[in-house]
């Protein structure tokens, strides 16, 4: 008997021709998809029928933490004593929790950009992943960050975060906090030996920290350099928390892959990244629905100023043609509601069907996944998800995911 499956609906999103296409079929054996509308289906497969809904390659959320946020605390912001209450097990067991809520609204595939928090040097995050990929458990394909590289007092150092006294909770250059050459490039090192993908820095500060202003620069040009220069020799990417405009400079010259937030971005450093193909993960659905009434008055203020200047910054980046990524900044927004970000980018100006690249394919490339993922065609690992109604012409129907598979496994049928 055939082990594979196939999956039937009425329609399908050709993701690369930007058309939805009538009917879909779509054979899938073991954890790849192996035929697109076939003249003749294998025999004895599964049939899967789907009826009237559309079929997506699964989303990706380029910006999310998976350790923080989530149930025990409050939502859309992380809970402020966090940094101090919760130990490394409580905390990886919550993650479990915002996995699988991740992975049923669609999103198959995840970043999971800098721990900020005290771990004695153990990346919960490349333990969740493996976790994940040996089937113990239900969540996305996590490309882990391990620890995000901050200079000491800097945005991603926690103890910013909840304003603690010296000597509080001391963390080590394995833990992130970084200063100088020789000790960024100890960390960059570190977080790759342990099993980082991806490289996370903190190059400016924040709007939700009680740090420096959220334009300041917060690692020298030569400290960016160090950093590119050690993940690059390894293969690894780098992203860049960067709200700054002269962050944003300084990154995109020393050779920084990506760009987190971009707030405060001018016409200057988007022309940057188009010229340099530095690729944008704009994270704007936060400036407009993040639940900040729970923060401190100065980081009220400091949203009020830097949010409106971040929404008008993207329609510019969009026009401009920079590569963007989709990402939410989760538990910025809720866990499990990383759709709303796809709706955020058409009211800033994509197409339905742009913001549905900027989730796929290329999301795709941004982590050197180009040809495995973001498509709807043979040979692309079998991630697939089904929305009602056509999303080319209504982005919000991303936000009603009726089935998930990751890998040829269905994870929600119905």
């Amino acid at each position: 008997m055939s082990d594979a499956i196939v999956l039937r609906a009425d329609r399908w999103v050709d993701i690369v021709a930007g058309k939805v296409r009538s009917p879909a079929v779509i054979v899938v054996e073991g954890n790849r998809i192996v035929a697109v509308n076939p003249t003749a289906p294998p025999p004895a497969a599964t049939e899967v029928d789907l009826g009237d809904v559309t079929l997506l390659p699964g989303l990706m959320d380029m910006e999310l933490n998976l350790l923080i946020g989530g149930p025990g605390g409050p939502e859309g912001l992380p809970n402020p004593m966090h940094g101090v209450q919760d130990d490394p097990v409580y905390r990886t067991l919550r993650a479990t929790v915002n996995a699988r809520a991740t992975l049923l609204a669609g999103f198959t595939t995840v970043r999971n950009l800098g721990l900020m928090v005290k771990t004695g040097g153990y990346m919960l995050d490349v333990a969740l992943a493996r976790a994940i990929d040996q089937g113990w458990l239900e969540g996305p394909r996590i490309i882990p960050a391990g620890h995000a590289v901050t200079p000491y007092g800097g945005h991603l150092d926690p103890t910013v975060f909840q304003r603690l006294a010296p000597g509080i909770m001391p963390l080590s250059v394995a833990e992130g906090i970084a200063n100088g050459v020789d000790e960024v490039r100890t960390c960059v090192r570190y977080q790759i030996r342990h099993g980082a993908k991806v490289i996370k820095v903190s190059a400016s500060g924040g709007v939700m920290s009680h740090s420096t202003a959220p334009g300041s620069q917060q690692y020298s040009n030569q400290e960016f350099e160090a950093i590119t220069d050690e993940a690059h020799r390894a293969g690894i990417r780098v992203a860049a928390h960067a709200v700054g405009d002269s962050a944003v400079q300084a990154c995109i010259r020393a050779g920084v892959d990506c760009i987190e937030h971009g707030f405060l971005a001018t016409a200057e450093s988007i022309q940057m990244m188009v010229d340099h193909g530095t690729f944008l993960v704009s994270t704007t659905y936060l400036t407009e629905a993040m639940a900040i009434e729970r923060a401190a008055p100065e980081l009220r203020k400091k949203a009020a100023e830097v949010f409106p200047r971040a929404q008008a910054m993207l329609p510019k980046a969009i026009a401009a043609g920079v590569k963007i990524a989709c990402g939410t900044d989760a538990p910025a927004i809720p866990h499990g509601q990383n759709a709303r970000e796809l709706v955020a980018l058409v009211d800033r100006g994509m197409t339905p069907i742009q913001a549905l690249r900027a989730a796929t394919v290329t999301s795709a490339e941004l982590i050197q996944m180009d040809g495995e993922l973001g498509r709807l065609a043979a040979g692309y690992l079998a991630d697939i998800i089904a929305v009602p109604g056509d999303p080319s012409e209504d982005i919000t129907t991303t936000r009603d995911v009726r089935f998930v598979m990751k890998e040829g496994r269905i994870h929600k049928h119905g």
